[in-house]
């Protein structure tokens, strides 16, 4: 039984962020949860490193290409280890063996007649590194994630014929109802091929780009960065043929972040079409990472480091609440509050409290050693049962990629642990000297603790082996079966020493900077003045799909178009309330995108998150009119 599970390559642009991280222990957990259950896997990582954005971002750093890449790509390597994610292979697009692959397999498609030469006019986006179509724009002929003007260029260039394989992939995907999931992204999918897609051009002429692969029939131009960067997962197999590729490509698995949705669903698989090769197994697809519910954005200033909230707050709970937050597909807000409720709240009080507890009982009236239970265990019936459940719930759950759901199916059992000390009360038992009940009692919340500490290991690697240690158990990923695990109790051997104590997860508060002494931060009065206040009436207001706290809202400022500004009071105010009201607009900021739609502005509110109220006028003022 083989398993291969890759993350996309990262493009060398930015340092790791929380998305990456998410993305990478994604793999890292599914990947290990597939070794607890004796496949041989295969889990691929690496770095995305040619194109436009790499020559412009070298250049400001007065490095060559090669120098910056080596540079970005060292850190991304350097990165995984401190957060125990473990690749079988790190990748780059720039290694000589996957030029030399991405070279054979654009002769095999250019062989089998599916590249041509071409003329191409069409509004290019430096930032996305391709042409879009003036329907693909905004209204204001904006690139839709860059909010920038693209630049219209003609040039000749080679094209793939993908659309000669978009019915065939339609085909593929209705028929297979597990290629694309969730199902939301399937649905998204089938949606984009019912638009007339076209042809992918697949080069980018040397006059205006260099740094890239060259096509191997024609010296004058590279390739395009998707058509290159999608080669890597069979690069890194060795295809066409390694042994490596014949083992693990036919139960192969691509995780993605929702963003970059279509490379991987329509233009991979039709590359793979024209190639001849078989198409990978499933493509997992995950939602964003929002900070106020905005997706995280360098020039946002809302981006989370990965490392520095791990040193913070120690990694298996870094690595847990990542898993344990997020619904796999859906968006997950991220804020250091809710994090730390979560570490206390799961990791302290639930499990490290039931581990400190257990073993200091073992250790008080068993000097230390896992007890031997009554052979009846009649009375611990419906411990067992439980637990039994949840361990087939999470395994049925976490091989899903329901990371969320299975963990909460996990941590049932742990709660109901902790009840079922309450209702045996040990030291009652101890007092009347009931040592065969008091060690059957002992020895069912031990085993209990064995099995989630094991089933935790894709989840914190090291902490969960710490646990096995501590209850006397040394970690064997050769001797361990999870499909004996879903069925069988009583697996911890007696006689065998535990730990005197569990300090594993301490209670942890908020290390945020407050009671730091600062100097005030005073606002030049130039400064000021470059803010544009304006008073703007409400014309119409909406939710926001897939929101709790936006609002969509149409404001009148006394322009040709209203504005849509999205605003979060979404719980403070109903939409049909809003209209007519006049409200303080700051109307010069930049647009940008908020959970999919675009912002032009902000508008004023006061108080806090339990109450917020809109800045108004005392009087009706025509809306335009300047604050001052």
């Amino acid at each position: 039984m083989t398993f291969f599970v890759s993350t996309p390559i990262y493009y060398v642009n930015a340092e790791p962020h929380l998305g990456h991280a998410y993305t990478t222990i994604v793999a890292d957990a599914i990947n290990r949860f597939y070794r607890l259950n004796g496949y041989e896997t295969f889990f691929l990582t690496g770095t995305d490193e040619h194109g436009d954005k790499i020559v412009q971002a070298a250049s400001k750093k007065e490095k060559t290409p090669q120098a910056y890449v080596d540079e970005i790509s060292s850190i991304f390597k350097n990165t995984w280890p401190g957060l125990e994610i473990e690749p079988s292979a790190f990748i780059r697009t720039t290694d000589p063996k996957h030029k030399q692959t991405v070279q054979k397999f654009l002769q095999r498609v250019y062989d089998n007649g599916d590249i041509y030469f071409g003329e191409y006019g069409g509004y290019y986006c430096f930032g996305c590194e391709r042409f879009y179509t003036e329907k693909e724009l905004t209204p204001d002929g904006l690139c839709p994630d860059h909010l920038t003007k693209p630049t219209f260029l003609h040039e000749k260039n080679y094209f793939f014929k993908m659309s000669k394989y978009l019915g065939r992939l339609q085909e593929h995907i209705e028929n297979n109802p597990n290629f694309i999931w969730p199902e939301r992204y399937k649905k998204e999918v089938l949606g984009i091929l019912k638009e007339d897609l076209g042809d992918l051009c697949i080069s980018r002429p040397k006059t205006r780009l260099s740094w890239g692969i060259e096509l191997p029939f024609d010296s004058n131009f590279v390739t395009y960065v998707w058509f290159d960067a999608l080669i890597n997962y069979i690069t890194a197999l060795d295809w066409p043929d390694g042994e490596n590729f014949k083992k693990f490509w036919p139960n192969s698995y691509h995780i993605v972040a929702k963003d970059i949705l279509k490379p991987h669903a329509i233009f991979w698989p039709t590359m793979l079409m024209a190639a001849g090769l078989p198409l990978y197994k499933g493509l997992r697809v995950h939602g964003y990472w929002t900070v106020d519910e905005t997706k995280m954005s360098k020039s946002l200033g809302n981006v989370i480091k990965p490392l520095e909230l791990k040193d913070k707050y120690g990694l298996a709970a870094f690595r847990y609440f990542l898993l344990r937050e997020m619904q796999f597909g859906l968006d997950a807000n991220f804020s250091e509050q809710a994090f730390v409720q979560r570490l206390n709240s799961d990791l302290a009080n639930d499990l490290g409290n039931l581990f400190s507890r257990v073993l200091s009982m073992t250790n008080k009236y068993f000097q230390g050693k896992v007890p031997e239970p009554d052979e009846s265990t009649s009375l611990e019936q419906e411990v067992i049962e439980r637990g039994l459940i949840a361990i087939d719930n999470y395994q049925n759950l976490f091989g899903r990629f329901l990371f969320a759901k299975g963990l909460e199916s996990l941590w049932e059992f742990v709660r109901y642990l902790n009840k079922y000390i309450d209702q045996t009360a040990p030291w009652v038992l101890a007092k009347k000297q009931e040592q065969k009940r008091l060690a059957t009692v002992i020895y069912t919340l031990l085993e209990g603790l064995r099995k989630v500490s094991l089933h935790l290991w894709p989840v914190m690697p090291s902490t969960s082996e710490q646990m096995l240690n501590q209850l006397g158990v040394k970690f064997d990923l050769k001797k361990v079966s999870l499909s004996q695990e879903r069925t069988k109790w009583g697996l911890l051997s007696f006689g065998q020493k535990v730990a005197a104590k569990s300090n594993l997860f301490p209670r942890q508060e908020l290390k945020c900077l407050e009671g730091e002494e600062k100097e005030p931060n005073y606002l030049k009065f130039e400064d000021f003045q470059k803010l544009e206040l304006k008073i703007g009436r409400v014309l119409k207001a909406q939710k926001v799909k897939n929101s709790e706290k936006l609002l969509a809202i149409q404001v009148d400022l006394g322009e040709d178009e209203p504005r849509q500004i999205i605003s979060g009071i979404a719980k403070h105010y109903r939409p049909e309330d809003l209209v007519g009201k006049q409200v303080v607009v700051v109307a010069n900021l930049k647009p940008r995108k908020i959970m999919g739609q675009l912002s032009q502005g902000m508008i004023l509110t006061a108080g806090d998150k339990s109450k917020l109220s809109l800045l108004t006028t005392l009087s009706q003022v025509k809306p335009g009119a300047k604050v001052s």
